[in-house]
């Protein structure tokens, strides 16, 4: 059930009540001296974070997680291209020596 908040227009007093979504609006001050006419706040409601298996694991990231992913992200595309550096060269090196096999025969 939510809690909506209300504003006295007589003692100017904003107050909350814990309230059904179905129950109707208070018309009248809570405070039995004043009584006067009460309008309903507008709230913004409050965050909801869902936590436990089931969810994205990532949806609520520390900043300081995040940047210790993106940097251990950028370690392993520099070690990818080393990689694909150095099976570019030895494939040049296999065909060179088998070039040089085939002449020899």
């Amino acid at each position: 059930m939510p809690t909506y908040d209300y504003y006295c227009e007589k003692c100017e007093k904003t107050f909350e009540i814990f309230q059904s979504m179905n129950d109707k609006k208070l018309k009248k001050c809570i405070d039995e001296e004043c009584n006067g006419s009460v309008e309903r706040l507008l709230g913004t409601g409050a965050g909801i974070i869902f936590k436990g298996s089931g969810f994205y694991e990532t949806d609520y990231r520390s900043e300081s997680y995040k940047a210790g992913e993106k940097a251990d992200s950028d370690k392993k595309k520099t070690t990818d291209s080393d990689k694909k550096k150095t099976t570019n060269s030895d494939s040049k090196k296999n065909k060179t020596e088998k070039k040089s096999k085939k002449k020899k025969e």
